[in-house]
């Protein structure tokens, strides 16, 4: 029996649906930034309890009260599954709107309208924009670097350089924007980069082929992408059949003749230095992928506001 052949473009890209994220994992998370923001937390001078001493100076109240989001710039919106547990954790309220994840809203768009005791939506408040801007602007970066490769079927793809705790919900937002994601970790890819081949003395020839099949036999089920450095490296890294070359910061000659030497034998990744504003060099080269970190350490937190309409009649 022969070895596997490599795996097919849609094996090696996913998108996470909200279905996907462990939801008790967030509510740790959200009670962690309520913690920062009431207690102190990371801090070692910190209050003797949970307070918010500008909300609490004011007499508090029965009276339900409710408050807009608004748009204030073109955005992708990503987050407003979470407007709900943020609002559980700070005491309970209610949250509607008329759009989904991964909608694209103009300027001046209500987004939604959060309604509950007005001391607890005061207190949520940051933390609830928090949450929504930085996904938000994830989302909105995605979707400027899909647009730009227009109707190549090229996919954008992220990368594991995603903030501490957040993982999942930055690649979430980044398949609002409309990219893929590449692996979630360390655990579901074989992905043998430089350092790897460096560790092991198999940079290239035989050493680098029998690197390649090894972590093929080792790893049954699982994507085995190989990253090169130079173009030297691609042909044992094919005749290994390795599922998919990472080309790494080569030009845009290098990866052309590339992609006609591979010739659809095995996926083909581009990645190293490309940005939204050379991206589109590359959507007509014949690549199956293009990663990026700046999907998500390159955005921005888009510009959200809240304000308050008063008591609810």
């Amino acid at each position: 029996m022969g070895p596997m052949p490599p795996l097919p473009a849609d094996a090696l890209a996913r998108r996470i649906a909200w279905k996907d994220i462990d939801h008790e994992y967030l509510n740790r998370i959200i009670r962690l930034a309520k913690n920062e923001d009431l207690s102190g937390a990371g801090f070692i001078d910190s209050p003797p309890g949970p307070i918010d001493v500008t909300t609490a100076t004011f007499p508090p109240t029965s009276q339900l009260a409710q408050a807009d989001l608004f748009a204030r710039e073109q955005q992708t919106i990503c987050g407003l599954s979470l407007m709900p547990m943020i609002l559980d954790a700070y005491g309970g309220g209610t949250f509607t709107t008329n759009f989904q994840d991964g909608q694209s809203v103009s300027s001046g768009t209500k987004i939604g309208t959060i309604e509950g005791n007005p001391a607890h939506l005061l207190s949520a408040e940051r933390v609830l924009l928090n949450f929504l801007q930085h996904l938000s602007g994830i989302a909105t970066t995605s979707t400027a670097f899909v647009k730009k490769l227009d109707d190549s079927h090229t996919r954008i793809l992220d990368t594991r350089k995603t903030t501490p705790g957040y993982r999942a919900l930055e690649k979430y937002a980044v398949v609002c924007g409309g990219g893929w994601n590449h692996r979630l970790g360390l655990y579901d890819r074989v992905l043998i980069k430089d350092n790897h081949l460096d560790a092991f003395s198999a940079q290239n020839g035989n050493e680098l082929c029998n690197a390649v099949q090894l972590a093929r036999e080792k790893n049954l089920g699982i994507p085995v992408e190989v990253e090169v450095d130079h173009p030297d490296q691609v042909l044992p890294v094919l005749e290994a059949g390795a599922d998919c070359l990472l080309l790494d910061n080569f030009s845009i000659q290098q990866i052309c003749k590339v992609v006609e030497f591979v010739d659809g034998q095995t996926c083909i990744e581009a990645s190293g230095g490309i940005t939204l504003e050379t991206v589109s060099n590359y959507a007509g080269l014949g690549l199956d992928f293009i990663s990026t970190g700046a999907l998500v350490h390159q955005s921005r937190w888009v510009d959200i506001g809240l304000d308050w309409k008063g008591p609810v009649a």
